[in-house]
């Protein structure tokens, strides 16, 4: 089931929110997020719709709504669903006038809604791609960008073909950035625990920012730095974190199988545990 919120209404199913010379439709200024609710658990709701609005202001358009106006959407939306029901929640803020620069103040604006069930913690599948993230200085780097995520499905349709879930994309200097659709973390051979260290070329996720603190409160310091992806090779442990699935594991990273292991175990463990008081 798809609602959205467009124009004062709801409606279900794929509604229909553009024309053929919006500058969304053909020079690509859109923005998105991605939250979640859970059962009716919305964890870092706030902070979701925060980024989007900082996200429009970094593409040069203009979020038509405060937090507090989107946060009452995503609720009287949410209690339109069964209460179990797992919901991915999507504000998005795209250009409509202008020829070469999008007009801010007519930015819209539209929130949808739609059945996804949590993915079960079984694990991907990831290989290492060619294609390389691009600098902030070449692309919007430092927002939700829909027209970044054309390099990541590039990088997803290389991977499928290789007969993987996923893909390992690196930055410009060769440095592994974050798989192809989430942050990635992983577990050395002498137990420490890594992730990228942010450098313009990735967005450092909410998700991911959370499963740090999660894990600090454990005991279990994250180290971010530089990772070189001959890393991943000896990897007792790689996982990623992201709104979708919050942590999944990944079980075969080329060409070796990896076990769901007990850092990913209580990241997730943790998270939604967290979720739940949300």
């Amino acid at each position: 089931m798809y609602l959205t919120y467009f124009n004062g209404s709801w409606t279900e199913g794929n509604t229909p929110l553009f024309g053929a010379m919006d500058h969304s439709v053909w020079l690509g200024s859109s923005v998105f997020d991605g939250a979640r609710s859970i059962r009716g658990h919305m964890p870092d709701l706030r902070l979701h719709l925060q980024r989007v609005i900082a996200s429009s202001e970094r593409v040069g358009l203009a979020c038509p709504l405060g937090v507090d106006e989107m946060e009452k959407l995503v609720r009287e939306g949410v209690a339109k669903f069964p209460a179990d029901a797992e919901l991915y929640v999507r504000p998005l803020v795209f250009g409509t006038d202008g020829l070469l620069i999008p007009v801010a103040e007519k930015s819209g604006f539209a929130l949808t809604l739609f059945d996804a069930p949590m993915p079960a913690f079984t694990g991907f599948s990831a290989c290492l791609s060619e294609l390389r993230r691009p600098g902030p200085l070449m692309a919007p780097t430092d927002a939700k960008a829909s027209a970044l995520y054309v390099n990541s499905t590039k990088a997803l349709r290389e991977a499928k073909t290789r007969g993987y879930d996923n893909a390992v994309v690196c930055d410009g200097d060769g440095n592994v950035a974050e798989f192809a659709t989430a942050n990635l973390f992983f577990v050395t051979p002498g137990g420490a625990v890594v992730t990228p260290v942010p450098n313009g070329t990735f967005l450092s996720g909410i998700t991911r920012a959370r499963v740090i603190e999660l894990l600090a409160k454990e005991g279990i310091e994250v180290e971010q730095r530089s990772v070189r992806p001959e890393e991943l090779d000896s990897a007792v442990e790689i996982f990623n974190t992201g709104n979708y699935g919050k942590v999944t594991p990944c079980v075969r990273y080329e060409a070796r199988s990896l076990p769901v292991g007990p850092v990913a175990t209580l990241a997730r463990d943790r998270y939604m545990a967290f979720s739940d008081t949300q």
